[in-house]
């Protein structure tokens, strides 16, 4: 997958990055610097693109 390829996340944490962006944008932020900060939270909350199956849970070490 090429780098800034986003078919690797949810449809929620698209809508998500698209919220933040606009938030951004809202305060003066340009919309590409906009969309990578959007981006590096949705990477921050979620640790990247679609998580699921058996074995995901976090450990307990």
């Amino acid at each position: 997958m090429p780098r800034g390829e986003k078919s690797a996340y949810s449809d929620k944490q698209k809508r998500e990055a698209r919220h933040i962006e606009e938030g951004y944008e809202k305060r003066g932020i340009s919309p590409k610097e906009a969309e990578r900060r959007a981006w590096a939270t949705v990477n921050k909350l979620d640790g990247g693109g679609k998580k699921s199956g058996s074995g995901r849970k976090k450990s307990t070490h």
